[in-house]
């Protein structure tokens, strides 16, 4: 059984950065795919950036480019979300997801794990 766990939300002014860490327990992050998801109130729960495998190709959606990077740390099995250049329509529940090692996570029926959400708020 995997178990993801998100933390490292909070509340953050426009324009600045924020650090989101999942770690798995049950299995190591290598042998996934995985990605970040938000969800803000009253809206389906989107993609923001994935990365198929350690070294692999990373890929964002539209609003996340230029400014959220993926990255894994293999040794502690971690996955972090970089955010920079905060706004406020960056606010929600950010979740970790892992799926099939080499898929391209974008939609929520591709992920297997989620993890539980940490709160991103972004003020004005």
């Amino acid at each position: 059984q995997v178990q993801l766990v998100d933390s490292g939300g909070g509340l953050v002014q426009a324009g600045g950065s924020l650090r989101l860490s999942c770690t798995a327990s049950g299995r190591a992050f290598s042998d996934f795919a995985v990605a970040w998801f938000r969800q803000s109130p009253g809206k389906v729960r989107e993609f923001v950036v994935g990365n198929r495998r350690s070294g692999g190709t990373t890929y964002y959606a539209d609003s996340a480019k230029g400014r959220f990077t993926i990255s894994r740390d293999n040794a502690k099995n971690m996955v972090y979300l970089e955010m920079s250049s905060l706004k406020p329509e960056d606010t929600g529940v950010y979740y970790c997801a892992a799926g099939r090692w080499g898929r391209i996570l974008t939609i929520p029926d591709d992920v297997d794990y989620w993890g539980q959400g940490t709160q991103v708020t972004v003020s004005s």
